[in-house]
């Protein structure tokens, strides 16, 4: 069996600012911080000793990780470990990247996300070069804020033209935005309509709770991250007993990372194995 998995333990503290996150500059203590490196290692642990199924993870932490030593080594592992066939985060690319060095990079993805209010473009882009010429894949992002317009404009000129920048909408702002303002998102991420919406989704197929799972710190699964219930837990002996095909219970979804395993979208053809990493197949090519 191959499982992909959303991982989210109780890391919930960033050293960027942004105005609309409500993590930001949040801190934690030293013992919340061990919690957190304890629950990772857990789970790391658990995905060694289930050597008969083959996983994918993607880390969503509510904060930045990779300034934690402890999910860098947990990359390194993970990438390492042979029923491991993607290990990727979501990460303000704000850490150093020598340790990638240590990962087996065909299995290594990063999420990178651009906050223009909170660090230079240039520090920003230095850094995806970097992964660049170190031949990790990633792809690059930034949040779809009309002020920003400019540096993302430039943003795109200067990353070379097979890395993939995707724009996140604002869907609250969107009634607001001018047709000038959704047609340079569009330009700038030919995929950035499909981010737009809220795709009805109750009573629909997804591979969410089925091949696709979320998990927490305490290793409570869950369909996915928005889906409060759990269905089992994955250090409990009948894990693999809980997964099967469920409709969802939502009215609507709306973000990346729960409407691309919706099955009716049928998004696994535009993003194919790198789904995780919103890295669609046309870059590949």
């Amino acid at each position: 069996m191959h499982l992909s998995i959303l991982y989210r333990g109780s890391l919930i503290s960033c050293n960027y600012g942004c105005q609309y996150c409500p993590f930001a500059k949040k801190q934690q203590s030293a013992i919340e911080l061990a919690k957190d490196k304890q629950e990772l290692t857990k789970f790391i642990n658990w995905i060694e000793q289930n050597q008969q199924h083959d996983f994918s993870i993607l880390f969503t932490p509510w904060g930045e990780a990779l300034i934690h030593d402890w999910y860098q080594q947990a990359l390194i592992r993970l990438t390492n470990l042979p029923n491991v066939k993607k290990a990727a985060i979501q990460t303000n690319l704000s850490c150093k990247l020598d340790w990638v060095e240590d990962c087996d990079k065909n299995k290594l993805a990063l999420w990178a996300t651009f906050h223009p209010e909170w660090v230079k473009r240039d520090r920003y882009l230095s850094q995806c070069l970097e992964l660049y010429r170190r031949q990790v894949s990633f792809s690059a992002g930034v949040v779809g804020f009309p002020q920003f317009k400019s540096e993302i404009a430039t943003l795109r000129q200067e990353l070379p033209d097979d890395v993939y920048l995707w724009i996140n909408a604002v869907k609250k702002e969107l009634p607001n935005m001018s047709k000038a303002d959704l047609e340079f998102f569009e330009a700038i991420d030919p995929l950035f309509p499909l981010n737009t919406h809220h795709y009805p989704s109750r009573d629909r197929s997804c591979k969410a709770g089925k091949s696709v799972i979320s998990v927490d710190g305490d290793g409570n699964m869950r369909r996915c991250h928005f889906i409060k219930q759990p269905i089992g837990n994955i250090y409990h002996s009948n894990w693999e007993s809980v997964l099967g095909d469920r409709l969802c219970t939502n009215e609507t979804c709306h973000c990346h990372i729960g409407y691309v395993h919706l099955d009716y979208l049928e998004l696994d053809k535009v993003f194919g194995e790198r789904i995780l990493e919103r890295i669609p197949v046309r870059n590949e090519e």
